[in-house]
């Protein structure tokens, strides 16, 4: 596959995969707002055939192919594993128990997650990390964005990544934190570039990052939560959903959002 650079490519090519792979994809339903995931799966319909996995009474009267359980969490991740599906996306699904089954069923001692999100004036780029657990050390940020290349290049793009930073360079000295952050981002990017990344360190400018660089790396994962609820929940931008770096598709999901579809065509352009 050719290899792509331009960044409004991504939207497209992830579109384009999921409208030809039209996998079997799981999404998860609860009781609070079961009616959004619902009107989500149909929506996602031309790039997938999605299954509803809920317990009974949130799925009553849906005439889309649905999987009745007591323990949606569990019975999703138990389809994926069992190739029952070809991809999962968490849906309305609660975080922390169908994390915790994705991490025991599968062997993972940690969970990467690259979140694939859109600005407001409609550029694409991915985003890591984004869980408030995650890229606490270098060393932990350095892998995530190694596996997030990794993965950015399964889809056929090439990464480039802007790595940031608390302040400016001339801010050195105002604070000890932002000190270390600054230290931190250099050696972060330095890393990535002996490893053969395209990797900048854009400090704290963001603004900049965004307009050169498909792959943000945040300070840590509180920040990069925050980045992601402030574009995608206030500031009028749009998020695709987190994929989980692991050799089976799942997508990890906000409740916040409430809308799917857009989850289940990553994960549809993901399977191949």
């Amino acid at each position: 596959m050719k290899i792509l650079s331009r960044l409004m490519d991504i939207l497209r090519l992830v579109r384009d995969r999921a409208t030809s792979n039209h996998a079997r994809i799981g999404i998860g339903v609860e009781s609070e707002n079961p009616e959004k995931v619902v009107k989500s799966a149909k929506e996602a319909s031309e790039f997938a055939d999605v299954v509803l996995v809920g317990r009974e009474e949130d799925l009553m009267g849906v005439d889309l192919e649905a999987v009745h359980d007591e323990d949606p969490s569990k019975r999703l991740v138990e389809l994926l594993l069992s190739g029952e599906i070809d991809g999962a996306v968490r849906g309305n699904l609660g975080s922390k128990r169908t994390l915790g089954v994705l991490k025991e069923r599968f062997g993972l001692e940690r969970l990467y997650r690259v979140s694939l999100l859109v600005s407001s004036d409609g550029r694409p780029f991915f985003l890591a990390p984004v869980g408030i657990d995650e890229g606490e050390t270098i060393s932990e940020r350095f892998v995530l964005a190694k596996k997030g290349c990794e993965f950015i290049e399964r889809l056929g793009i090439t990464p480039i990544v802007g790595v940031l930073s608390g302040g400016r360079f001339d801010d050195l000295g105002r604070s000890p934190r932002v000190d270390q952050s600054l230290a931190e981002g250099e050696f972060v990017t330095a890393s990535l570039q002996r490893a053969g990344v395209d990797a900048t360190h854009y400090t704290v400018l963001v603004e900049d990052a965004i307009r050169d660089a498909n792959f943000i790396i945040a300070p840590d994962g509180i920040t990069g939560n925050l980045m992601y609820r402030v574009l995608v929940l206030l500031g009028g931008g749009d998020g695709l959903g987190a994929p989980v770096m692991m050799n089976h598709v799942f997508i990890d999901t906000s409740r916040a959002k409430g809308d799917y579809s857009k989850p289940i065509m990553l994960a549809s352009a993901l399977t191949s």
